[in-house]
Parts: C-alpha cells; sequence; structure tokens
C-alpha cells in the first residue's frame, strides 16, 4: 500500500538475509483496502511490493501459497487469517550427462 508521502528514494527496502517484522492495528475498512491490493497484486504478478512511512519490501513469491484459517469460539471468539508465501527461486535442474 503506497505512501502519498513517501518517495521512492526516501524509502529503506528490506531485501534478502535481513529479518524484518511490523504490526498495525487498523479498522476493518483500512485492513480490507490493504486486502484488496494485496489480492491484485498476487492475482496479476509473481512478485509484490510492500510499503510503509519509511520501508518498502519487494517480494518475489513462488506456489504453492499456504493459507490457514483458524477459528476460535471459546470465550472471546476470534478468527485468524494466515497466509504463507514461500520465495521464489531462479535455481535450475542440473543438466544430466
Amino acid at each position: 500500500m503506497p505512501d502519498e508521502e513517501s518517495s521512492p528514494d526516501d524509502l529503506t527496502t528490506i531485501r534478502s538475509g535481513r529479518k524484518f517484522e511490523q504490526g498495525y492495528r487498523l479498522d476493518a475498512s483500512d485492513a480490507g483496502e490493504f486486502l484488496i491490493e494485496l489480492g491484485e497484486q498476487l492475482r496479476d504478478n509473481d512478485e509484490l511490493t510492500l510499503v510503509g512511512d519509511e520501508w518498502e519490501l519487494p517480494f518475489a513469491f513462488g506456489e504453492p501459497i499456504e493459507l490457514e484459517i483458524d477459528f476460535d469460539g471459546v470465550g472471546e471468539p476470534e478468527l485468524e487469517i494466515e497466509m504463507e508465501l514461500p520465495g521464489r527461486t531462479d535455481d535450475k535442474a542440473p543438466d544430466i550427462a
């Protein structure tokens, strides 16, 4: 979700070899917009780019994508939806001689 106030030159690019985590608490409308934009990138490309206020994270993904749905209806009901995208490699199989 690009931030209109940041220019690409101001952003730190998160690359392979780094560990990065960022959490957000959003209202349903903002979360829905994020998921729509994420879904469009997944549908239309084989790479997606996430952008925060000070960072961008380009990610070339492979398949299959793992989707997990976890519902806990005990006490305060909670629904968790998790998606795990494997990284894509450019490795090729070796030749057979």
